[in-house]
């Protein structure tokens, strides 16, 4: 029985079609430039500066760079406005990056449909207005809260595994108490 265990043991445990890893991305996508699997992208250049941002994991991450020198441009005040919305970035040093985290602008972020942003960023005396557009395609939201049989399977499975294993070891007794003579 353990052996049988043993042998069943990585089926049960290895990333099938559709396995997530700890932020919900799927393990066994291809990587890819699709938006909808490398997480939402906005890019926007000027003559000063030049950024990339994503929105995936409940937050838009923004990377700034000077244009001319390709240095990356660290402490600097950046607001993100879309709509009626305003949302201060906060820097991240360990990151280097610029985070947007304000719940009513990333709910506004997730809808579908294109969502036009101004990125004000100022630096010393340096400032400029930079704009993008978020495009959340209609089949995010679907893609978001899609359900995943893969794990029913795989507990379905299990439990077919521990039942077969239960009812070999009944028999396995039954055959031994008739081999000794003993009642059924």
């Amino acid at each position: 029985m353990t052996a049988i265990l043993m042998v069943l043991m990585p089926a049960l445990t290895w990333a099938g079609p559709g396995a997530h890893g700890p932020n919900g991305e799927h393990l066994d996508s291809p990587k890819t430039d699709n938006p909808i699997q490398a997480g939402l992208r906005i890019e926007a250049n000027s003559d000063i500066f030049e950024l990339v941002g994503t929105l995936s994991g409940g937050e838009l991450s923004i990377f700034i760079d000077r244009f001319v020198t390709n240095e990356p441009l660290l402490q600097a005040q950046v607001e993100v406005e879309s709509g009626a919305l305003k949302a201060q970035a906060k820097f991240r040093a360990e990151i280097g990056d610029y985070k947007i985290d304000d719940p009513a602008m990333l709910q506004k972020l997730s809808t579908p449909g294109e969502h036009p942003l101004v990125i004000t960023v100022i630096a010393g005396k340096d400032s400029d207005l930079l704009d993008a557009v978020l495009r959340v395609p209609a089949t995010l939201a679907a893609d978001d809260h899609h359900f995943h049989w893969e794990w029913w399977a795989l507990g379905a499975l299990a439990a077919l595994v521990l039942l077969g294993i239960a009812v070999t070891r009944l028999r396995n007794q039954r055959q031994r108490r008739f081999s000794l003579g003993g009642p059924l």
